[in-house]
């Protein structure tokens, strides 16, 4: 009887506050409710930053690996895996969807086992759980496919299912990394006419500008809650979509809406120990406030939705893309990302015949 060993290039994270190593893994046989998937390309967030550096508090998991968004092809799936088949061109994400929910795999390398969650993608194979795995819509281009396991689902997601969006709305979107952009190309393809864009970049906002933003912010230059009092006529923004990933952020972004109605929507993740100071009497003006958690995106729906969104509004996604990085390159990207110097880092994996070896019982 023939079987086949997979051999994984893997980005292990061993200790907080140290660079990823590049480790060679032997993939172990699927379990239950397990896939692996032949991984293309991944993204790169802001919560690996904040893994990597330890900003997230004690990591129990050490060693293990990381990514969650990420896009490539079933090689085979685990028994009573319904949803996908070995061929299908599929995005990952962490965020939950249809099918079994298993925890990930474990690797056992020199007498040490390394970790996997649910989900991983900074590997150029991947054993993932059944229901963080989604069809790619067949017209989507893989790079930009992974963009749609975290970035675009969440801050499109945010205006798409968690405010009431109507075209004479204001909303200011603080923050254009990835996820705000993506908020941003929501919100023009809805045809919301009053959007407020606001950064410390004037690289950002000028590609907010060309994305449809009809304010620009520079929040280093601009009182940005004068700013918005200004242009609202003095009763402030319905809603702000926060993504820069500061609690002052939170705050500032807090301010610049209305009372009675306005609302306040972040999912930035300060680091761990930071608090959010507001105004007790703001809040009982009837301001709100709300943690997003993935944009409330269901994305076995929602992919499909969005990608049919953004194509029928004619925007391309290709500007997230600022710049490519190899496996090996991977310390690169997340320090890139940490500066700002990139919207969202994309790593391109790469494959070779030696991946797989045949093993004769």
């Amino acid at each position: 009887m023939t079987k086949f060993a997979c051999f994984a290039k893997a980005a292990v994270l061993t200790s907080t506050g140290k660079p990823l190593e590049i480790v060679e893994l032997e993939v172990p046989p699927l379990s239950r409710g397990q896939v692996l998937v032949k991984i293309l390309y991944s993204g790169v967030c802001r919560s690996q930053v904040m893994e990597v550096s330890g900003a997230r508090g004690q990591d129990p998991w050490l060693p293990h690996l990381l990514g969650h968004e990420g896009s490539g092809v079933v090689v085979s799936v685990g028994v009573d895996v319904n949803k996908v088949k070995p061929g299908d061109e599929v995005i990952l994400s962490w965020i939950k969807g249809d099918g079994h929910d298993v925890s990930g795999a474990k690797y056992d390398v020199e007498d040490q086992v390394i970790n996997s969650g649910a989900v991983t993608t900074f590997s150029n194979y991947s054993v993932v759980s059944e229901n963080r795995v989604f069809l790619k819509p067949e017209s989507l281009p893989f790079d930009q496919a992974a963009l749609f396991g975290c970035a675009l689902p969440t801050g499109a997601g945010m205006a798409m299912n968690e405010i009431n969006i109507s075209s004479n709305v204001s909303v200011v979107v603080l923050g254009l990394g990835g996820i705000g952009l993506s908020a941003l190309m929501a919100l023009k393809s809805l045809g919301v006419k009053n959007i407020i864009a606001a950064d410390i970049s004037d690289e950002k906002l000028k590609t907010a500008g060309e994305i449809g933003a009809n304010h620009l912010v520079n929040t280093n230059r601009t009182d940005l809650k004068e700013f918005v009092c200004e242009v609202t006529e003095g009763i402030g923004a319905e809603y702000c979509i926060e993504s820069a990933g500061a609690s002052k952020t939170i705050e500032l972004g807090f301010s610049v809406i209305r009372k009675k109605e306005g609302k306040l929507l972040f999912a930035s993740h300060p680091p761990e120990g930071d608090m959010i100071r507001l105004s007790p009497h703001e809040l009982i003006s009837g301001k709100n406030i709300s943690g997003s958690w993935g944009g409330g995106s269901k994305l076995d729906v929602d992919i499909p939705r969005m990608h049919d969104l953004f194509r029928s509004a004619g925007i391309t996604l290709n500007f997230l893309i600022t710049k490519r990085y190899r496996l090996t390159e991977i310390n690169e990207a997340l320090s890139d990302l940490e500066r700002g110097h990139v919207y969202r880092p994309i790593i391109v994996m790469d494959h070779s015949d030696d991946d797989f070896i045949n093993i004769v019982d």
